[in-house]
């Protein structure tokens, strides 16, 4: 286990470190894997990783990156790692038709937040995109990528929403989600698509995050909010390889799994150890809401395991990487946001 990262290449190349398990699985699963909406912040890592499996397995699998790809830089750096890109924009249905006709497919697209006034883009990228992509590709295997905010706000002493849980999804993005997960059971259903909803809440690496977001607070005195006191993570490159095992747990009708870490981390305890780590003294602002934004991950962990990475190495890392001046991606997880009113950016 690493002490510290020196850089963004060192990093990266950790995030995609794929698990002896999911080399395993390389040598099971039948056909190539293609990653739509692989530019995000967690398509390049999940990309590469599949692509480094597949190596390690010693098998012929192709890995197919699908991205609009405004930034050329990006598509060039996957590229460069033997992963074959297609620009698209999965707004067209007849760009969408032209891809190739993979046995597997992991839908990461879509808007994560919704600014006020732009509420109809909102639902055009995380319903109509995700309508194309199932018509395009019935009867094909699919994980999809979902967002633990299908769910009602739940207190600690819950434990956390489960899958059997009846979401009740609050404000427009969230809807939105659970709009995009109904398209996918409507072709799972009705067409024999295996699919599984792959609900995250949330991904962390060095880079981003809930703990990026707490720690950065801390390191330029800038008060904590405890509106939020309790709220799940887990590390980047569990997340990447569960996603790729989940395609061997698809089912018809869809399959849900709940992805994160089996803690109840603390704000304020985050915090603390922040302040600690960087000798600051954390102040606090906010008023307990009590009812948060929280995941039962049992399911997922029995099937696969807890998760590598632990709430305390991923503090060290971030403390370390903060003070000697790792880059931030800023776009902040909005963890604090408890009325379903996500109000900047994608």
């Amino acid at each position: 286990m690493p002490q510290k990262f020196p850089n963004d290449e060192a990093l990266d190349l950790f995030l995609s470190e794929p698990y002896p398990e999911t080399v395993e699985m390389m040598k099971r699963l039948p056909g190539d894997i293609m990653i739509l909406g692989v530019g995000g912040k967690m398509g390049p890592t999940l990309a590469l990783q599949a692509k480094r499996a597949i190596d390690a397995a010693g098998v012929s699998k192709k890995v197919i990156g699908v991205a609009r790809f405004s930034d050329p830089q990006q598509k060039y750096k996957l590229d460069s790692h033997g992963i074959e890109t297609i620009s698209c924009d999965l707004m067209y249905l007849d760009k969408v038709e032209a891809l190739p006709k993979v046995d597997n497919l992991i839908f990461m697209a879509g808007r994560k937040f919704g600014s006020p006034g732009s509420e109809a883009l909102t639902w055009m990228m995380n319903a109509i995109a995700p309508y194309h992509v199932a018509r395009s590709f019935k009867g094909k295997n699919m994980v999809a990528f979902s967002t633990g905010c299908v769910y009602s706000l739940v207190s600690p002493n819950s434990g956390g929403s489960r899958e059997t849980d009846v979401p009740l999804p609050l404000g427009e993005y969230a809807n939105s989600c659970l709009g995009r997960e109904r398209i996918f059971d409507y072709f799972s259903e009705n067409y024999g698509t295996r699919t599984l909803h792959y609900r995250l809440n949330y991904s962390i690496e060095l880079r981003y995050g809930v703990l990026v977001d707490i720690a950065v607070k801390v390191f330029h005195n800038q008060p904590v909010d405890l509106g939020v006191s309790y709220v799940n993570g887990i590390w980047q490159g569990d997340a990447c390889n569960r996603a790729l095992l989940c395609l061997e747990h698809t089912a018809s009708p869809a399959n849900i799994m709940n992805i994160t870490g089996p803690e109840l981390l603390s704000i304020k305890e985050l915090a603390l150890q922040f302040g600690s780590i960087f000798q600051k003294e954390v102040t606090f602002t906010g008023q307990d809401t009590e009812t948060y934004y929280l995941s039962n991950s049992d399911k997922s962990n029995k099937l696969f395991g807890n998760p590598r990475i632990s709430p305390d190495e991923m503090v060290k890392w971030i403390a370390e990487w903060i003070q000697t001046g790792g880059s931030i991606l800023g776009k902040p997880t909005h963890f604090e946001v408890t009325d379903g009113q996500f109000l900047d950016g994608k």
